[in-house]
């Protein structure tokens, strides 16, 4: 989860260059990573001559101690955005003290000697900010955090607490805590979930014995429980000192006086010694490494191919990049054509750039249909290389792949703290913060010649790394002539871990200062919300439209929304929706799927069609300039769709493994059932939107097309643009549309869910490393008066992240988890409460009453602080509420779902400001009592049930979750 499970590498990896996603640690359980947004024009597709005309406007200084600092001027927005960047990650370890940049990532938010514990998070929900998270890569560590501008000193004295007044506070008990948290966080992204262990398998025979890629970023159990606080002191009293750190402020405010601010804050913070930068450590591989392992939670194979490339930001990563995307993605692709159309061996291919500063590699990845024989996987990839060495790519390929990445570069920027981190990733990885220019013209300068060249270097007939992960009892499946892999398995055991007690004080001499540091500093000019101007207007046809002009990037995102979705759907065939969809984005009548995702992918745009619960959507991002080409091939697929038989036999094969792969992941296993018990077995709600192995099977081409002619009408439709389009421009665009498409009657069923009695509910998974829990009941919907104020409510409860209660008491208080939070939510007829988590196994039955404990009293203890930081985040985040045009649209869509004002947020404010304590009290005890509410437990049988039943909360019932997923139990 984000301070996050998922990888931060998609802030600190060239943007231009695909990666791979599956590295990187980030800190936060309920923040997502930001997007960036740029300022820049783009050239038209295929004009690989031009230069473009972008950059990031950028000024530097660097203070006396060293510290490197770049502003960015944004005034599109009253935020900024503060990150502070260390040029540590795993790389700078030794073998066998692995994991300590990423035990600092989590560390350095705990405590400091001015702010307190705990001081930033709470800082954070004080003054609005968007939450103060993190992330570790092999090469970087990242601390990061989105406010008001009006709270820029008070940001920059907090960052500057964590380098010269820190690394006092850390004691045993603390080290214990974070440890625990740590092995939480392994436990939920790599140990418990299928596939876990791959990348830990292909860094280990990629690199040899020694190399600083060789092992995980988030480092070893083992090393962890081994590291003393004398280890981790020295470790900090190196690497994080202000020569080896770059500042970065980005959005709106006075660059004199930020600069006066830093270097009051920074400026007396003593450099450390001298670092130098690592030297590159490209390797080879002699010879072929294939490795096989059984994995406990996967359901099919997948093989895994590595070979070693380059650094980022060689020459030589700009033609892998669309190399790697033109074998693997979409129609066009040898990898596609063979191993999906052909030989129909897999649903999907992945291909992409892992590049780091010293070293890179390029993986490849397919999952086999379940009971596939992982040869005849690699046979298949073997005949789609050749079918490149045979063919070459095309120039019309080619410039269609540098659109799209060049464009995907551009709408990456979507916000400051994007655009700050960009800055800061070109600052070290190429010593040049203007390197974006560079970047994109190196991009658009790869030829044919240059792709086929890095093929032949580093793929063709080159030595690999292969990884066979087969469910266990099949290693049949691998592929032939591979060994075991050696994977260290943690065992779960009952009382094992160190207790602690990390609410102690640390006693220690302060470190000095030229000023009082414990006071925090006061607010700037207040910031003010600025909520976007909306136009509205209707088609012909009956479509209302909502609209927002905006003109700082030349782009335009637009949704068309179509009421109903898996509503539509009958329980004995579910899926049909979500196949629709797919055969929507697949053809039209003039146009093969082929020719429709070329024809789109040549205009650097998106368009992707979806079946939600309550909703049918098709979603559009592009070039402004090119949107009527774009809209006129949105209509194409709306009105003809092409109906192609083949695509559904291959659709259908893509959702099967889905589902199959999804029956032995804790997480998914979590959902449908948490679904089920929720909504009961006649509400199609308790159902999954993929349907199942049945009734997916059992679905044709009829049932989608009767789906269409009964769900998709105008008359449930609503329409929604942000960017830099004018209105009349956007009307006559849809003029068209409005003409071909009339509106006729479409009823959409309203299903009543009789949800399960409250108690306990265990879903077997033999062997899990963690319990899922999923813990909640129905509540009000959104347009309920009684909403917001539930919003507002769960806030302190489990709403405000680190903030809240649950994450500080059984993440920080007790390194249960690795994270916890609640949730309030609502459609137009029905919300739920809901609370998730993953918690170490042999701790269920002590989270499950930690929380229940919690919930009791929450309302009584419910206090004056509580409510005005509540208030203070609710109302001041709201500068924050409108910075991307996603952000945008979600205004748009919320006006036309649920009739608010375009300036819905005051009406927000207000409430927020009107709360007390006993208003609070009031909805904390009648929709979040504990023993109102379903509790999912999905974990080991064998050793957490009979914990679980002494607990006495409840009648706790042993469930089936094959059987919850399938109709009419």
């Amino acid at each position: 989860m984000p301070r996050n499970l998922t990888a931060s590498l998609a802030l600190l990896t060239a943007l231009s260059i695909p990666a791979l996603g599956l590295f990187g640690c980030d800190r936060s359980s309920t923040q997502s990573e930001p997007k960036p947004q740029t300022e820049a024009t783009s050239k038209a597709p295929g004009q690989q001559e031009a230069k473009p005309d972008f950059a990031i406007d950028y000024q530097q200084f660097q203070l006396d101690n060293g510290l490197n600092v770049l502003f960015h001027i944004d005034r599109s927005d009253p935020v900024v955005a503060v990150s502070l960047t260390a040029h540590v990650g795993s790389a700078r370890e030794k073998e066998g003290r692995t994991g300590f940049a990423h035990l600092f990532e989590h560390l350095l938010f705990l405590e400091s000697e001015n702010l307190g514990k705990g001081g930033l998070d709470a800082m954070s929900a004080r003054i609005g900010g968007s939450g103060a998270n993190g992330s570790t890569s092999r090469d970087v560590t990242n601390y990061y955090q989105t406010v008001p501008k009006d709270a820029l000193e008070k940001m920059l004295w907090a960052e500057a607490d964590k380098l010269g007044w820190f690394i006092n506070t850390v004691t045993d008990p603390v080290l214990a805590k974070e440890k625990q948290v740590v092995k939480n966080e392994k436990r939920q992204a790599v140990d418990n979930r299928p596939y876990g262990h791959t990348q830990y398998v292909i860094d280990r025979n990629l690199y040899p014995e020694g190399h600083p890629y060789s092992w995980q970023v988030i480092g070893s159990l083992e090393d962890l429980d081994n590291a003393t606080l004398d280890d981790v002191k020295t470790f900090f009293r190196h690497w994080y000192v202000p020569n080896n750190v770059t500042l970065v402020v980005a959005g709106d405010f006075d660059p004199k006086e930020a600069r006066e601010l830093v270097e009051k804050y920074f400026g007396e913070i003593p450099a450390g010694e001298p670092i130098e930068r690592a030297p590159k450590q490209q390797v080879t591989l002699k010879e072929t490494k294939r490795l096989y392992y059984e994995d406990n939670f996967a359901r099919q194979p997948e093989l895994t191919m590595a070979w070693p490339t380059v650094p980022r930001y060689s020459a030589d990563t700009y033609p892998l990049a669309v190399l790697s995307e033109y074998l693997s993605d979409g129609k066009r692709a040898p990898l596609y054509r063979v191993l999906v159309e052909d030989e129909q061996l897999t649903a999907n291919v992945s291909m992409g750039a892992y590049e780091s500063e010293l070293a890179g590699q390029m993986q490849l990845k397919v999952q086999a249909f379940s009971g596939g024989h992982l040869d005849a996987v690699y046979a298949g990839i073997q005949k789609a290389f050749g079918l490149f060495e045979k063919e070459g790519i095309t120039e019309e390929d080619l410039e269609r792949i540098k659109a799209g990445q060049e464009v995907a570069f551009y709408n990456s920027l979507s916000s400051v703290v994007g655009k700050g981190f960009q800055l800061a990733q070109y600052q070290i990885y190429a010593d040049d913060p203007g390197y974006v220019t560079k970047d994109i013209e190196r991009l658009l300068a790869v030829t044919q010649e240059d792709v086929k060249r890095v093929y032949d270097k580093y793929i063709k007939d080159k030595p690999y790394v292969a990884t066979s992960f087969v469910p266990r009892g099949e290693k049949v499946l691998a592929l032939s002539g591979s060994t075991a892999a050696q994977v260290v398995e943690e065992k779960i055991i009952e009382g094992a871990e160190a207790q602690f007690d990390a609410s102690a004080s640390a006693e220690y001499e302060k470190t000095p200062s030229k000023f009082d540091r414990s006071k925090e500093p006061a607010y700037g000019d207040p910031a003010e919300t600025a909520v976007p101007d909306v136009w509205q207007d209707k088609l012909e046809n009956g479509i209302k439209v909502y609209g927002i002009e905006n003109s700082e990037v030349p782009t335009v995102t637009f949704s068309l929304v179509i009421n109903g979705g898996m509503l539509q759907d009958s329980i004995d065939k579910t899926g049909v929706a979500g196949l629709t969809s797919m055969l929507m984005e697949r053809g039209t009548k003039n146009r093969t799927p082929e020719e429709l995702e070329t024809a789109i992918q040549k205009l650097g745009a998106s368009i992707s069609v979806n079946a939600g619960q309550d909703s049918f959507r098709f979603d559009v991002t592009t070039l402004a300039r090119n949107f009527d080409k774009v809209f006129a091939l949105l209509q194409e697929m709306l009105l003809e769709p092409r109906w192609d038989e083949k695509e559904l036999v291959l659709a259908k094969k893509s959702v099967t493994s889905q589902i199959k792969r999804s029956q032995a992941e804790p997480n998914a296993i979590a959902g449908k059932t948490f679904a089920r018990l929720l909504h009961g077995k006649d509400s199609i709600r308790g159902y999954s939107g993929l349907g199942t192995e049945e009734s997916v099977a059992a679905i044709t081409m009829d049932d989608l097309k009767a789906y269409y002619n009964k769900a998709l009408s105008p008359s449930v439709a609503r329409a929604h643009v942000v960017g830099d389009i004018a209105q009349v421009d956007f009307m006559a665009a849809a003029a068209k549309l409005a003409e071909q498409w009339p509106a006729k009657p479409v009823t959409i069923p309203s299903p009543k869910s009789e949800p399960a009695k409250p108690g306990i509910y265990f879903v077997d998974v033999p062997d899990s490393k963690q319990s899922v829990l999923r813990i909640g009941r129905l509540a009000m919907p959104a347009v309920s008066d009684d909403y917001y104020p539930a919003v507002f409510t769960n806030y302190i409860l489990g709403g405000g992240g680190f903030a809240s209660r649950l994450m500080q008491q059984l993440r920080e208080g007790k390194g249960y988890t690795y994270g916890i939070g609640s949730s309030v939510s609502g459609g137009k007829t029905q919300g739920r409460f809901a609370i998730a988590s993953g918690v170490r196994a042999n701790v269920t039955a002590e989270s499950v009453q930690l929380i229940n404990d919690i919930l009791e009293q929450y309302a009584p203890t419910y206090t004056e602080a509580d409510l005005e930081n509540s208030r203070s985040y609710l109302v001041r985040a709201n500068t924050r509420a409108f910075e991307t045009a996603r952000a945008k649209l979600g205004l748009l869509e919320n006006m036309s779902e649920y009739g608010w004002p375009a300036d819905y947020v005051r009406e927000r404010e207000a409430i927020a400001k009107a709360m007390t304590i006993p208003k609070v009290q009031k909805i904390a005890e009648e929709y979040m009592q504990p023993e109102t509410m379903i509790w999912l437990v999905v974990g080991d049988r064998a050793t957490q049930l009979d914990p679980l039943k002494a607990l006495e909360l409840g009648d706790v019932t042993l469930i089936d979750a094959n059987e919850v997923a399938k109709p009419n139990n």
